[in-house]
């Protein structure tokens, strides 16, 4: 049995002889947030499927847009879609943690559902860019841990961009025109993963959110299971 990557057996409390049944605590955590970032087409998207698909403690954290919906998409669930008036009374009212304009449509991070969730200790993915991941480090401090996807070279990037027929041509030229810009600030984050598997640099992002959960400041509750283990006769 494990809490937020901590394992917590009950031989922390008793020897195979023991007939010592006391349940062991869970110890509390506070919750975290992690960004993925990169130019698009360079992977976070297929990566932070599959982290939500294998982790029952992370969310994804649904942003709000103004955006026309594709066919593919469910409101409340890709997006919260939003007019442009409705938007920016969001930012008036200092509902979102960040906001910013891409490609002619405007993006932001509600910042209520995100509050909730750290509290109850569990973690929140954001898919932003760099802009919104330093806006987010403004507000967010220490509870934020941010990871830049580079792809393993620009003619890749523009391979996969094409191949998932997603975009039309311009769209895809003005996308690659825009990743030069974006990998410049991959010196912001914390971590680095370059996309050459998928599969590694999924077991990559793994391997960074459960360290990061066991930092010793996230782990509020330490302080009362520790002193629980000294105390126990």
């Amino acid at each position: 049995m494990s809490y937020g990557g901590l394992p917590v057996s009950g031989a922390i409390f008793m020897s195979a002889s023991s007939s010592f049944s006391e349940s062991v605590p869970e110890i509390q955590r506070r919750g975290l947030m992690l960004v993925l970032s990169s130019p698009s087409g360079a992977g976070k998207t297929t990566i932070s499927r599959d982290m939500l698909a294998r982790d029952d403690n992370l969310a994804m954290s649904v942003s709000a847009t103004t955006r026309e919906i594709r066919p593919s998409e469910v409101e409340g669930v890709d997006y919260q879609f939003v007019d442009k008036i409705e938007f920016n009374l969001m930012v008036n009212r200092g509902e979102l943690l960040e906001h910013a304009k891409v490609f002619d449509n405007y993006y932001g991070t509600p910042k209520e559902p995100v509050e909730a969730a750290l509290k109850e200790g569990r973690d929140v993915l954001f898919d932003v860019d760099w802009q919104g991941a330093q806006d987010l480090r403004q507000c967010a401090g220490e509870d934020l841990v941010s990871v830049f996807i580079l792809p393993p070279s620009t003619m890749e990037l523009e391979r996969r961009l094409r191949a998932r027929a997603q975009d039309s041509p311009e769209v895809v030229a003005a996308r690659m025109a825009k990743s030069a810009d974006e990998m410049s600030h991959w010196d912001a984050y914390d971590y680095i993963i370059i996309n050459h598997h998928i599969s590694e640099s999924i077991e990559s992002v793994q391997a960074i959110l459960s360290a990061e959960r066991l930092k010793r400041e996230r782990q509020t509750g330490l302080t009362e299971f520790v002193k629980g283990l000294r105390e126990w006769r």
